[in-house]
Formats: C-alpha cells, sequence, structure tokens
C-alpha cells in the first residue's frame, strides 16, 4: 500500500478525497447560481500583478451577474504551500488556487483539483490545443489538465560582459559564434574572474548549497535526473549523475570558479561573472551599471537542455463554486487575457510563444534573447524535479547531499547514500 504522503493525508484529513458518488455530488454544483464570490489564493502582492487581476476580474463579472465579487488573497511565497493546506484542512479552502510545481503532484495524487478539459474545450474561443504540451506535461495525468500553468519561465544565464573582459575573457556571444559555449569554457572562464578581479565567478542563485533541485541546470547537461520518469527510481547513483556532481565540486573547490559554501556574491549587485536563473529575474538589471548579456544554458557532455519553472491554477473540487470557479479560469487564461498576463509570466500559449509577443513584456531582454531561451528552448527544456511528497524527499536529498560540500568528500559514496535515503520514498 502506498505511503501517505504529507500533503494528501492533510487534504484527506480535510474531506478532498472523492469516490465516485462524491464526484456526482460535486457535479451538482455546476448549477450554481448566485449570488457568488470567488477566492484565488496567489504569492503575489505586486501592485501591477494584483491591479490587471482586479481589471480581469471586473470584465468577468460585467458579463456574469451571479458573480458578486472575485478576491485575490496574497500569502506570502515563503510559507505559502503550508498556509494553502493549511486554510484547506480547516475549511477555510479557496476556490481557486495558485499551485507551486513542486506541490501540484500531491494536489493531484490526492483528487484535490477539479478536472479543467471539459470547462476549457466547451469554451467559445479558448482554443485548447494552443497550449503547449511541453508547458502542460506536468500539470495533466493520462490526458486531463489538473491546473493551467500560467507561468513557464526558463533558466538562462545572465553574464557581466564588464567582467568578463575585465579578466580578459570571452564574451558568451564570440564564445556562441565559436561554438565553445559549454560548460568547460564556462568554468574556466569564471574561474579566471575571480583569480583576476577578486570578484565571484559563477553562481546558481537560489541554491546556496541547500536547495539542490536548482542545480538541474547543470546536471541537465549530463544527461542526469534525480529520478526516473515514473518517479519510482532515484538516480542520484547513476553515472551521469556522479559525473555531473563531480566536475560541480571540482568547479567549486579545486577552479574556484564557483563561490565556496559561506560566500556570497550578488550578481545583480554587480559581485559575479555569472549566474544562472530564471528569466524573470531580469527586472533586477534595471539601471544597472555594468553591461550585461542573456543566454542559454552551456552545452554540457549530453548536448543542448533547456530547464524551466513553472506555476499553475487550479480549482479545488471541494469548492462550493467550483464550476463557476472553472469557467473564471477560462476568462482569466483565454487567448486574450492570457496575452495580458504575458506582461508578468511567460505563457503557455504555442502561438504567444514567439520572440515578437514576448519582447513586448520584456523590455530589458531582446528578441534574439527570447528566440534562443524561450521559443528555441521550450521544445527540449525540462521542469525541476518534482515529486509527490516533495517536501518530504527535498529535506532527505538535502540532508544526505551536506557531505558532498565538503572540500574532501568522495561524490559517488555521497550520491550512493542518497539513493539508500529516498528509495523508499519514492517506490510503492
Amino acid at each position: 500500500m502506498k505511503r501517505l504522503k504529507w500533503l494528501g493525508a492533510v487534504l484527506a484529513l480535510a474531506g478532498l478525497l472523492t469516490s465516485a458518488a462524491c464526484g456526482a455530488s460535486g457535479a451538482a454544483s455546476t448549477g450554481r447560481r448566485g449570488p457568488v464570490t470567488l477566492r484565488m489564493t496567489i504569492w503575489t502582492a505586486n501592485a501591477a500583478h494584483l491591479k490587471l487581476f482586479d481589471q480581469i476580474a471586473a470584465e468577468y463579472i460585467k458579463t456574469h451577474p451571479n458573480v458578486k465579487e472575485i478576491k485575490f488573497d496574497p500569502i506570502p511565497a515563503d510559507n505559502y504551500a503550508t498556509t494553502l493546506t493549511t486554510q484547506i484542512a480547516a475549511g477555510h479552502r479557496p476556490d481557486l488556487a495558485w499551485i507551486g510545481e513542486t506541490s501540484v503532484p500531491d494536489f493531484i495524487s490526492a483528487g484535490a483539483l477539479r478536472p479543467l478539459n471539459g470547462t476549457l474545450t466547451r469554451t467559445p474561443g479558448y482554443r485548447f490545443g494552443d497550449l503547449s504540451p511541453a508547458a502542460t506535461k506536468l500539470w495533466q495525468r493520462g490526458g486531463t489538465l489538473y491546473a493551467y500553468p500560467f507561468s513557464t519561465s526558463p533558466f538562462g544565464v545572465f553574464v557581466n560582459v564588464g567582467l568578463l573582459k575585465q579578466a580578459g575573457q570571452k564574451t558568451p556571444e564570440e564564445l556562441i559564434k565559436a561554438g565553445r559555449w559549454n560548460w568547460n569554457t564556462v568554468i574556466a572562464e569564471n574561474a579566471a574572474v575571480a583569480a583576476r578581479t577578486g570578484k565571484g565567478g559563477l553562481v546558481i542563485r537560489d541554491f546556496d548549497y541547500k536547495a539542490w533541485d536548482n542545480l538541474i541546470s547543470l546536471w541537465g547537461g549530463w544527461g542526469a535526473q534525480a529520478w526516473s520518469e515514473d518517479g519510482k527510481t532515484c538516480e542520484f547513483d547513476r553515472p551521469e549523475m556522479i559525473r555531473a556532481m563531480t566536475f560541480l565540486r571540482k568547479a567549486v573547490f579545486t577552479d574556484k570558479a564557483i563561490p565556496a559554501p559561506g560566500t556570497v556574491a550578488d550578481f545583480f549587485a554587480g559581485q559575479s561573472a555569472m549566474t544562472i536563473t530564471q528569466i524573470s529575474r531580469a527586472s533586477l538589471l534595471k539601471g544597472a551599471k555594468f553591461p550585461w548579456d542573456l543566454v542559454p544554458l552551456p552545452d554540457g557532455p549530453h548536448g543542448p537542455y533547456a530547464v524551466f519553472g513553472q506555476a499553475g491554477i487550479g480549482v479545488l473540487k471541494k469548492s462550493k463554486n467550483a464550476a463557476v470557479a472553472a469557467d473564471f479560469l477560462a476568462f482569466f487564461t483565454n487567448p486574450a487575457n492570457s496575452a495580458r498576463l504575458a506582461a508578468y509570466f511567460p505563457p503557455a500559449r504555442t502561438s504567444q510563444l514567439t520572440a515578437g509577443t514576448l519582447a513586448k513584456s520584456n523590455p530589458l531582454i531582446s528578441r534574439a534573447q527570447l528566440q534562443r531561451l524561450v521559443v528555441d528552448g521550450m521544445s527540449k527544456a525540462v521542469v525541476k524535479p518534482v515529486h509527490t511528497d516533495q517536501a518530504e524527499i527535498t529535506q532527505t536529498v538535502r540532508a544526505a547531499l551536506d557531505p558532498l560540500w565538503q572540500p574532501h568528500s568522495d561524490a559517488g559514496a555521497v550520491l550512493h547514500g542518497v539513493c539508500k535515503k529516498i528509495q523508499p520514498l519514492l517506490g510503492t
């Protein structure tokens, strides 16, 4: 019997796991009229985001008199998942919720989300077939979409071109044209910057030797992955991962190309030569006092690859207003509103994944940069590692990897140890 997962347990205790009989009860809510108030939990408190959301909601209310109000309820990102599940358990569940990529497997497995295919395909002008297969893969099971991926943001490499030139190194454009934009060259350049300027080299942002899942932006170049596609087998001990992590350790402790544990070097403050992060961080470069570039992840031994992070919107199946909430989601993410949301969140629609469209809402990033990272990268991109019971797995991997960040540890031994710890959490 499959071990009860932490989020699944919370959702089950809240009465969200549904049988066929309960499904019939949920279907009865489709006839709910008004007055209806909808609440969507989100993790942004950005004034521009909220203004746009309120505008879209007001337009929906005008043509749906049974809907009295649509509230957007910001919850701090740091404790969003915990707060949301606490609300659900307390019976204060929202009608719609933003869901992070790491939480969606638990929500789907627990049967907490209302299937969206029917509503979206029946909505006139929605163009359900326009949704990118790569963008929607994580958010569906068996061809059924359970949450709409409203934000699909690729990881790229931001580069302080000034620091590279100061250290006598080639620019990314020069390396790309020469066919030498690869991990070996990138580490060599960052080692030179660190040695000659005293600044940091390459920073994998938000990793900080704790958030190990961000390392997919490196190990993807070796064709490594945390676990098998079906999620049942640990692959930290596979040769590809061992080679990738050995390369990373050498870059940190021997080449000094990546700041060591305990060292802070903020790229956006001009303290490092390169950083790997999502393209949405480009806004931090507004008014930057140094020349910069944004390029794809370097090729690895396995060849070119791409990584993106995602967030979705789901409808809670047990919401008293589930049908109305699903209808609002269809309006909120229709082609016209998806284009408006693209000002802040890279869209999931194939027709809108063009350099021209994206450039209108990303003034700091050029069309050429967007073409490389978003348009060209989407077809080969993978999402960060996610699994049911993600919270426990994440903490277990983090603890098991701690010895890897010591100067004289054995990568192979540490990674075999990771698998011994998490294999019981992955299998059935």
